[in-house]
């Protein structure tokens, strides 16, 4: 099975780039960082925020995952067409792989950019996935690399030209979607309301007033 194959069958509207929220009915988007700001007074970085961040992260994957589940560990790499000839997949995968002879079995497909741009036609999308296990990848630091998009921070996805790389967290055990888009904020999905209700019930405290509406009448009665 491949990435395409799967999402063609269990999300066929929704295209792996940011926003997945809104390309599908049932979902959640959650608000991270509880509006602590990101800098202090003195204009040094607010750790007491990013690890705050990382917890928040590190439970929602832990709600939606099971080590034995199977998932598709994605990658979108924004890239010059012809500037960057050679794919980056080892920048973005290597560091989070706890065994490196997965490198060896990413797959790899090419896209147009999809995002609005002068010149965009210039631009690229190299799409890499990998079909393993959460107890294959070094989730804890993946998902503080996501959080520190816009920040000095580490760790961190290797530096593109174009733009910060997007990775997304497919549970084909469940049915489920997962992306982190930055520090303040991330998404999820599901085929099935059952599936992410106990998320939305836990962390409830996490979501905008503004889209409980929404999100609510995906996922049926509360």
């Amino acid at each position: 099975m491949n990435i395409t194959d799967y999402l063609n069958g269990r999300f066929p509207t929704v295209e792996l780039v940011p926003s997945i929220y809104y390309q599908w009915d049932i979902g959640i988007h959650f608000s991270l960082g509880e509006e602590i700001y990101q800098f202090k007074e003195n204009d040094e970085l607010n750790l007491e925020r990013f690890r705050l961040v990382y917890k928040q992260t590190s439970t929602i994957f832990n709600e939606l995952f099971e080590q034995n589940d199977d998932l598709f560990f994605v990658t979108n790499v924004y890239k010059h067409r012809t500037k960057e000839k050679r794919t980056r997949k080892l920048k973005v995968y290597q560091p989070f792989l706890k065994c490196k002879n997965n490198l060896n079995r990413i797959q790899v497909k090419t896209y147009p950019y999809p995002f609005k741009l002068d010149g965009a036609e210039e631009f690229e999308m190299q799409q890499f996935s990998l079909l393993c296990k959460p107890e294959d990848i070094r989730v804890n630091d993946l998902l503080k690399a996501a959080s520190n998009e816009d920040f000095p921070l580490k760790p961190k996805f290797g530096r593109y030209s174009i733009a910060y790389p997007d990775v997304f967290l497919v549970n084909i055990t469940k049915d489920i979607i997962f992306f982190v888009y930055d520090d303040r904020g991330c998404e999820v999905i599901a085929r099935e309301a059952d599936q992410i209700r106990p998320l939305y019930e836990k962390c409830y405290d996490w979501v905008e007033e503004i889209d409980r509406k929404r999100i609510e009448k995906g996922l049926g009665e509360r």
